[in-house]
């Protein structure tokens, strides 16, 4: 192996390159596995109600508790600079909400259940 300093846009980094022998391939190591937060399942019976993209929240319109109607907003998605209203699919109970405000989600990420 051999040590190289380098220089991008200004800022040196010093780098290890080491040299393939003849007729090796290159097989890169595996990443470490990212991990990701466990999806809270809807209970028995429940509806989750998940982020159709990723994004971040921009408000919580409901607490724990609070019954809802189809077709009310649940939550302000903020997607691809866009304000969306994600909605309860179902009328219910708001049986847990997975999200704070200013939180980051990912698509399909659980947001509310309702019971």
């Amino acid at each position: 192996m051999k040590k190289y300093l380098v220089n991008v846009n200004g800022t040196d980094y010093e780098i290890t390159l080491e040299a393939l022998k003849e007729g090796e391939d290159f097989a890169p190591k595996a990443a470490p596995a990212k991990e990701e937060a466990p999806k809270a399942a809807a209970p028995a019976g429940g509806t989750s109600v998940t982020a159709p993209m990723p994004g971040n929240i921009l408000d919580v319109k409901v607490a724990q508790g609070q019954m809802v109607a189809a077709g009310q907003t649940l939550v302000i998605l903020e997607a691809m600079k866009m304000e969306n209203e994600i909605q309860a699919p179902v009328d219910g109970t708001v049986a847990s909400i997975n999200v704070t405000k200013g939180s980051t989600v990912e698509s399909g990420a659980v947001l509310v259940v309702l019971s």
